[in-house]
């Protein structure tokens, strides 16, 4: 019995060792992040927005972002836990891929990105691909009268680089982009 509790008091401060030193990386990483782990926050027109969280924007003045499994409610984030198989997600995302293609004319055949067809496996991913942005570019200059060459001005001015030049990819997050857009003159 004493073996057998010598052993298990080892084993405890050894992962707590561990698990200390894993947290006191995980701290020390977030801290070299560009918001260092904090929550990203925009006030815009009187209101509070968190840019590091999905907004659903459903005008078609408006870049639109990825879909929601969880409708862009933050306090229960999660995927749609369905596979790449499953006959009822296919069903649904080829529904966003007509939706798109319909509120997006102008982009005829061209390929929709897969982010604005399918969530994140948070459903509340904030950002979309440069390309993302650039398939919704001609829709949102027609629509707002400016010229499509702006909007791609834009977009690739809100465009973020991979963090260091390469961890990840570049991104442009919905939220700026589109607060950027009713910014312009």
């Amino acid at each position: 019995m004493k073996n057998h509790i010598v052993s298990a008091f080892r084993l405890t401060v050894v992962m707590l060792a561990v698990v200390g030193i894993y947290l006191a990386i995980v701290y020390i990483g977030a801290k070299v992040l560009p918001t260092q782990g904090n929550a990203e926050i925009i006030h815009y027109k009187g209101q509070k927005f968190y840019a590091n969280i999905g907004q659903e924007f459903k005008s078609e003045k408006y870049f639109h972002g990825r879909p929601s499994s969880v409708n862009y409610n933050a306090a229960g984030s999660g995927g749609s836990n369905k596979g790449p198989s499953n006959k009822e997600y296919l069903d649904i995302v080829q529904k966003r891929i007509d939706t798109l293609k319909i509120e997006n004319p102008e982009m005829g055949n061209t390929q929709v990105p897969v982010e604005l067809v399918t969530a994140s496996g948070s459903g509340l991913d904030p950002d979309i691909s440069e390309e993302g942005a650039l398939y919704q570019a001609k829709r949102i200059a027609k629509t707002r009268n400016i010229s499509e060459e702006q909007i791609k001005s834009l977009i690739n001015n809100q465009t973020e680089k991979p963090f260091l030049g390469f961890f990840g990819p570049s991104k442009v997050n919905v939220l700026k982009l589109n607060i950027a857009l009713d910014q312009i003159k």
